[in-house]
This record gives structure tokens, sequence and C-alpha cells, in this order.
């Protein structure tokens, strides 16, 4: 009712001047005085408070939403804490003969496919979970997360009832695998519920996203502590608090409606623009501009008309702004910002800059994966010393949340202060260091570092594609290409256990051969992609040239 009047000014109580009537009295008029005060005060008073209410909603929706992205967004990434756990509890044993050590290379195969297609399907989900948002909103998206989490903890708590009639180790997995990306990109969102403050809050959201891992941390240090008593039945019991927590939220705090959608998120994030290019609320041309002439050019209503030809796909004209804003962020950028924004979706995904990328994506996913899954076995066959096999899988098990949280800050400023050709540099680079690194036998201290800079790296690798595809390819169409670009990348992953039983059954145990064909294979794709951006951006700069000189 009160926004109605806000909007309204004719429906806001209007003071009169009464004069008394023959035969009225004064006291009739400081009555209905009196009677408008309280009305006017009320009125006003009602206002802030529901200004203030509504500050306090968005605040409760931010941190529900970083409260149980943190318990289940990427939670399946912490894998190798939680095979020991899957160990300890002689899943799968009934793959291993009587007089067998465990765990046997039957058993360990089985274990490592959870996650092999764990990490497969949370990739693909990119694309439903998008087509879902879209059209049901962020709500619905939620609730379907906590409708798949929920099954996947139903999974464990029941194991032994389904093991007769189907892998409730395998199927809970991947039910987490679907419900974490539902719960944490229909969070996405929430960054415009504060434009001003957006570029933070998709740092916490992302950062739980990073730390989510460590749920299963936790708990391995937990069963440890109880003398392995803490079954997974009884954890999983209380972790259906979770999906119920979720689901609460979603009916309760959430908003039903996207505040905005995932490339309009993208553009406020790059350029502090809305989707229609206008300056978010609060800021003003000054934040943009420094120059006073230039700033004059840009408010100068003839500076409109000689852009009006440019517009985005969708249609829209460019603001001024905008274009001001983007010219600036090519600069930046190194002249690779909008280098594919007026093109089709379909041109997009068949140019190099997309498939190469995918190609690159796949290889650097595959590398992380396999190393999670298969860490221990992998450090036991290098390092030729199971205790310290153990203990490098135990730091890492703390290091990997850790490293998303100190990416943040990091990732941010060198893709602030770096040009996009420099940045993608920096990516080949650490992904072939690290690669190398664990390559080399006997060595701790080498691998410790490797592992240090991996899981740094892990979410560096992420960022960077996201910041890739809006800068390339544009807001309008980036939902789609980033989606199809994670979801190949994510199908291809399915090649793991395929690496796996070779490992196991062609070159006993002994990781090196095949990691040695994947880092030669990131090297590869690398200096391609490279290579591709470089000539791209050399055309692009004579193609502007020469508009220059017609």
């Amino acid at each position: 009712m009160f926004k109605y009047h806000l909007k309204n000014s004719k429906s806001l109580p209007r003071r009169r001047t009464h004069r008394p009537k023959v035969g009225g009295t004064a006291r009739s008029d400081k009555v209905k005085d009196e009677r408008y005060l309280t009305l006017y005060t009320t009125y006003h008073l009602a206002t802030k408070v529901t200004a203030m209410s509504s500050k306090a909603v968005k605040v409760v929706q931010i941190g529900c939403a970083s409260v149980y992205c943190l318990l289940s967004a990427g939670v399946i990434f912490g894998f190798a804490a939680f095979k020991a756990v899957l160990l300890a509890e002689d899943v799968y044993g009934e793959y291993c003969p009587a007089d067998s050590a465990r765990p046997c290379t039957e058993q360990d195969l089985k274990l490592n496919f959870i996650f092999t297609l764990a990490a497969g399907v949370t990739n693909v989900a990119a694309l439903p979970v998008g087509w879902v948002l879209d059209h049901y909103g962020p709500r619905i998206s939620g609730i379907v997360g906590s409708l798949w989490i929920t099954v996947g903890a139903a999974m464990y708590i029941w194991a032994q009832q389904f093991s007769h009639i189907l892998d409730p180790y395998l199927i809970g997995y991947s039910m987490f695998a679907i419900g974490g990306p539902f719960v944490f990109i229909s969070s996405f969102q929430l960054a415009n519920t504060f434009p001003k403050k957006s570029g933070f809050i998709l740092s916490l959201i992302t950062g739980t996203f990073d730390c989510s891992s460590a749920l299963f941390l936790f708990y391995r240090l937990g069963y440890q502590h109880s003398g392995k008593g803490w079954h997974l039945s009884q954890f999983f019991g209380v972790y259906m608090i979770v999906p119920l927590f979720i689901l609460l939220s979603q009916l309760t705090v959430m908003p039903n409606d996207s505040y905005k959608t995932q490339g309009t998120i993208e553009k406020i994030s790059a350029e502090h623009l809305d989707e229609n290019g206008r300056l978010l609320e609060g800021d003003s041309i000054s934040a943009f501009c420094t120059d006073d002439e230039e700033r004059r050019s840009l408010v100068n209503e003839e500076a409109l008309d000689r852009n009006e030809e440019l517009r985005t796909r969708r249609g829209r004209r460019k603001s001024v702004v905008e274009l001001h804003v983007e010219r600036k962020l090519e600069q930046k950028s190194g002249g690779i910002f909008g280098i594919l924004h007026d093109k089709s979706v379909k041109e997009q995904i068949s140019n190099p800059m997309f498939y190469l990328m995918v190609v690159f994506t796949t290889i650097c996913m595959l590398r992380i994966n396999y190393y999670v899954a298969t860490i221990r076995s992998q450090e036991e066959y290098l390092l030729k010393d199971p205790e310290l096999a153990l203990k490098l899988n135990s730091i890492f098990d703390v290091l990997l949340p850790l490293g998303g949280v100190v990416a943040i800050p990091l990732t941010g400023a060198i893709l602030d202060h770096m040009k996009t050709f420099d940045i993608l540099v920096t990516l080949v680079t650490s992904s072939v260091v690290v690669g190398v690194l664990g390559l080399i036998p006997r060595s701790f201290t080498l691998h410790l570092i490797g592992i240090l800079i991996l899981v740094v790296y892990r979410p560096f690798v992420y960022t960077v594609i996201s910041d890739y595809t809006s800068k390339v390819f544009g807001f309008d169409t980036f939902g789609t290409v980033y989606g199809l670009l994670i979801s190949i990348s994510g199908m291809f992953n399915m090649v793991q256990s395929i690496l796996d039983t070779l490992t196991h059954k062609t070159f006993n145990m002994n990781p090196t051969p095949l990691n040695s064909i994947l880092v030669l294979i990131t090297i590869i794709s690398g200096l391609t992609l490279l290579w591709d951006v470089r000539r791209q951006l050399r055309l692009r700069t004579l193609h502007k040239s020469d508009q220059e000189d017609n």
C-alpha cells in the first residue's frame, strides 16, 4: 500500500486550511489538524520502515545463500577426504578377494568412479540449471536443488537397504553433484541486491563454493576422532538439515524472481552498468571519467546521436556512458573486449576462440579432477613412501578449501591489473608448472609446492574462463556460451575413468606416462590458444586502422 502512495502523490493526505463556519468552533479545526499530523507522521514512518525492512531482507538473503552454498555447492570436490571414510567403511569391499589387501584394484577403481561421474555431472548440469533459472526463477531452482541433495543424503542413510537393487554410493554422490549447481548458480543473481557491492557479493558466494569442499574434511576428522564410530548413515542423517534449511529459505526469505540474469551480473561486474547501459544506483559519470572535457562530451546530446547506430544484439541502443566504458575496457583488456560481441551464438561457437578454449578447459579440468580422485595412489608410487603420501594427502585436504579463499584477492588483482592475453599466458604457464612438478619422483618438497600452486590455480581457472567468456563473447550470449563450454568440458571428463583403469592395469599404478601425455596436451592446446588469440587481436587492430584511414 505504501509503495502505491509513493508512486501516486495524489493519494497523499493534503492539509487544508479550515475557516471557521458560522456556528463552528476553533476546537474542531484543531482536532482536524491533529488527525492530519498523525496520518502524515504515520505514513512517512511506515515508508522508512518499509525501506529498512527491504534492506534487511536482502542482507538475510545473502546470509542464507552463503550458509547453504558453504554446505552444499561444491562438496563433491572434497572427495580426497571422503574417500578415506569410504575405505574405512569398506565400501565396495566385496569386490576384493578375501585374502587381498585393501584397497584392491577393483575397489579403488569403483571408488574413483564415484568422483569421476560426479565431476562430469556437476559441469554438465550447468545447462539444465540455466534453463530452469530462465523459465522458473531462482526459488524453483533452489527448491529443485534441495530435493536432489535430499535424495543424495537418503542414499547414504539407507545404503544397506538400497544396495541390493542399485548403487547408492555412486547415485547419492551424483545427486550432490546435480543439487550443488542448482543451489549455487541460482545464488549468483543476489549480486545485484546491492549493485555497488556486486563484486564483493560475487566473491563471497564464489568463496563459499571453493570452501564447501571442507565439509568432508571435517567429517573425516570427526570420523577418526570418534574411533570410526560416526558412520555414513549417522553423518548424512545430520546432513539432512542442510536441504531442509535450503527449502525453508526458498519458501520464506529468498526471492521468487531473479534480480538479474547471469549475463547481466557479468555486465555489472565488468562494466558497473546495468543491463540497459545505465549507471548503477548511487554512481555518477565522474566515477568513470575524471576528465572534465570528456565528461561534458559524454552528457552532450550530440554524442548520443552520433552513436545511435551502435546497438546490442537485442536491438537496444547503447548509452553514451556504456560506449565510453566499453572503449576503456577494450583498452584495458589489450583489445580483446568486444571482439565477438556482435556475432550470433552460432558464429561465436564456431570461432577458434571458443573451441580452442573448450579443448584447453577440458584438459585442465581432467588433470585437476584426476589428481583429486587419485592423489593418494599417485603420491604413494612417486614418493615410494606410504606415510609421506598419507601426509601429503592430509595436507591437500586442508589446503584445497583454503586455496579458494586465498585465490579470491589474488585472482581479483590479476584480473584488474593485467591484460587478458597476459592473464591467459599466466593461466597456461601455471598449468604447465603444476603438471611438471607432479612428474618429479621422490621429492616431497616439490610435490608440496605443486599442491600449493594447484589449490590456488583451481579456482583461478574457473574465474579466468568466466572472465574470458564475458569479454570475448559478450553479455547477451554469456549464459549460453559459458554453459556450453563448461558442459562440453564436463562430458569429456568421463575419460578420467579410462585413465584410472590404464594406470591400474596397464602401467602398474605408475601415473607418470599418462600425466606426461596430459602435460604435453596442455602445452600444445595452451600455446595454440595463445597463438590464435594473438592472431585475432592483430587482425582486429589492422581492421580498425583501415577504418580510420577510410
